[in-house]
């Protein structure tokens, strides 16, 4: 966090409308020319509680959410079933306000609502502001939203309060309320905007000199979009018209968006009993010629297992999406970590044929869900994207011209009916969908239908015709074709030269490397070493399968010692680095989180500054530094 910059939080109860409010509030500020990346938390139990949202607001860019945050809109939780100490989860009525105060800057602002909330109930509550130096306003926005009509409205009066002590011109909020609501209830809210707003204005000696949003201008256009938003989208846009599902979060984003937008494009979007059936139907899907995805999260995917080796040992082109979240089994549901990661890369009998993408940021999220769907079609192959709850969740400002790429419905390889005629035959009739000579691994497919294209596809070992085959020579042969996939599929992405990301000094002595969603995290820690005089650059590696082994070699060859920074408890990435390369475990440290948090850009900082230069242990447990092999 730096001063120019304004990190508001609003925290209350689930239902209480924090993700919407705040969607809005970082919409208008966007829309004001401002850089704005949100965060949010929200309780794993189906009951809800306590949830909040981040939202971070800068003139200039930004890329992760930030150490800490300066402003506090604590609204209470109106749904809270115990509000009392003595219950299993404590008071939940007042964590809104009580379980937010450690991150909160000092010289921070406190807004709570005391028409719910009474912070007397918090032990040692003024001596922490005083301490602090903390700016606190207690504003009845409950009574404020009962006067003007309904008491979901003290979201809008804090809102308000918020323009008032920030100094956010009250039109930018305003004027979304008038696109976003119908006239039914936006007379009511602009009601108790106003005289919330006034209200600061007439009866608080408003003085938070540390706090104020900054102002902005954008040079092009700019689109407020989650990673989930950006997977969606670019499957649409690569013409997919089918999808199959079943709820699982955070994986239910992407199938929501997904089932909202096909029918209107004349696809189908179907939800099923169980995901065994919801990979099996987007496969069949996909044989019969329509570009199809499905997806889910840790325990669903676990269930995909069996269907996506069918798809590799059948060559029928698949996409799928992997939403992870804190595991094993159930875990933390709502909460971010990495650790699917072996689990994706590996799952299904026999040896692994697919590839594996893990975009960093929303904009790579929809290129590279793009190009997923494309080698799945053009390598018959299945494509995976990897993802987590902070990616899938998070909002932030892209530039709308990332998304202005053609549309691209074309199926791959796929023979017509003139080609198949031409092609070779069994002496059945049935054409050899697996040969075994081809350029690149690829035997191009018929679709159901297509005159001289039957052929059988059958999870068994197959001979040319898809007939079942134990032969030694032709079990050689096809798993060799299928392999040879994998690198046609290296040398393209090394052509494209794409997909991982490098960033900061070419010549810096020190390397950060990670994957999927930590990447802007660790680029801003990055920049912030680099001011205090450290020599550090940064690796984001996106291409997890086939992993890009020269490109990652070359960045440890050219630093003295690299920090993996990962949300697991094991390594796992930094484990796949050394696999991949066959060494480079004397060079590489680790940095862990695992506590259902993602990396803040000053865990970064810490862990790099106190855990591998000064070799001394870590402040906290928020992180866990594994140092390299030797040491």
């Amino acid at each position: 966090m730096t001063d120019h910059e304004l990190i508001w939080r609003i925290a209350g109860g689930s239902g209480d409308g924090i993700a919407s409010t705040s969607q809005n509030f970082a919409k208008a500020l966007m829309r004001a020319g401002l850089h704005v990346f949100t965060h949010r938390h929200y309780p794993s139990r189906i009951r809800g509680g306590h949830t909040y949202t981040e939202v971070r607001v800068s003139a200039d860019p930004i890329q992760s959410r930030g150490d800490g945050y300066n402003f506090l809109l604590a609204l209470g939780d109106s749904f809270a079933r115990n509000p009392s100490e003595g219950a299993y989860y404590g008071n939940e009525e007042i964590k809104p306000l009580s379980e937010n105060l450690d991150e909160l800057a000092e010289g921070g602002v406190i807004v709570y609502d005391s028409g719910l909330l009474d912070a007397s109930e918090i032990e040692n509550f003024d001596e922490r502001v005083e301490e602090n130096n903390w700016h606190v306003y207690d504003i009845d926005l409950r009574s404020m939203a009962r006067e003007h009509g309904r008491e979901v409205m003290r979201n809008t009066a804090g809102v308000a309060v918020t323009c008032a002590i920030a100094d956010i011109e009250p039109d930018v909020i305003k004027s979304l309320m008038s696109d976003a609501m119908p006239d039914k209830i936006l007379e009511p809210n602009l009601e108790v905007f106003d005289d919330a707003y006034e209200t600061v204005q007439s009866e608080y000696d408003v003085d938070t000199p540390d706090v104020s949003a900054p102002t902005g201008e954008h040079d092009e256009e700019q689109v407020l979009i989650s990673g989930s938003d950006a997977i969606a989208y670019a499957a649409i846009d690569e013409g997919c018209r089918f999808i199959s599902g079943y709820p699982m979060t955070p994986w239910t984003e992407v199938f929501v968006i997904m089932s909202q937008n096909l029918p209107e494009l004349g696809g189908i979007s179907e939800q099923v009993e169980d995901e065994i059936a919801a990979a099996a139907l987007a496969m069949g899907a996909s044989h019969a010629g329509v570009k199809a995805m499905s997806g889910s999260s840790g325990g669903g995917f676990s269930l995909m297992s069996e269907p996506l080796g069918l798809a590799e040992i059948t060559e029928t082109p698949l996409v799928l999406v992997e939403a992870m979240r804190a595991g094993p089994s159930t875990g933390m549901p709502t909460k971010p970590e990495q650790s699917d990661m072996e689990h994706v890369l590996y799952t299904s009998q026999g040896d692994s044929h697919r590839i594996v993408f893990a975009p960093g940021t929303a904009a790579e999220a929809y290129d590279q869900t793009r190009k997923a769907f494309q080698i799945a079609y053009e390598y018959q192959i299945p494509s995976i994207v990897l993802y987590d709850q902070k990616l899938g969740g998070e909002l932030s400002n892209v530039p709308a011209s990332v998304f202005d790429e053609e549309p691209n419905a074309d199926l791959g390889s796929v023979l017509s009916e003139a080609e198949l005629e031409e092609a070779p035959h069994d002496d059945s009739g049935k054409y050899q969908r697996y040969q075994h000579d081809t350029e690149n691994g690829v035997s191009p497919r018929s679709l159901p239908g297509q005159k001289g294209g039957r052929y059988l596809a059958t999870g068994n070992e197959h001979m040319p015709a898809g007939h079942i085959s134990e032969d030694p020579d032709n079990r050689i042969a096809q798993m060799n074709r299928r392999m040879q996939k994998v690198e046609s599929i290296r040398e393209e992405l090394d052509e494209d030269g794409e997909f991982n990301t490098v960033y900061g000094p070419e010549d810096a002595d020190y390397g950060l490397v990670t994957f999927g969603s930590q990447q802007g995290t660790v680029e801003e820690a990055a920049a912030e070493l680099n001011e205090k005089g450290h020599s550090v650059k940064v690796l984001g590696v996106s291409e997890l399968m086939p992993f890009p082994k020269e490109q990652v070699k070359s960045f440890l060859d050219s630093v003295d010692e690299a920090l993996v920074v990962e949300m697991t408890a094991s390594a796992q990435f930094r484990g796949l680095v050394q696999k991949e390369l066959g060494g480079y475990g004397d060079k590489m440290s680790s940095l862990l989180k695992y506590n259902g948090n993602p990396f803040e850009p000053l865990d970064i900082v810490e862990g790099f500054e106190t855990a591998l230069l000064e070799g001394e242990a870590l402040p906290d447990n928020r992180t866990k530094f594994v140092p390299k092999v030797g040491e």
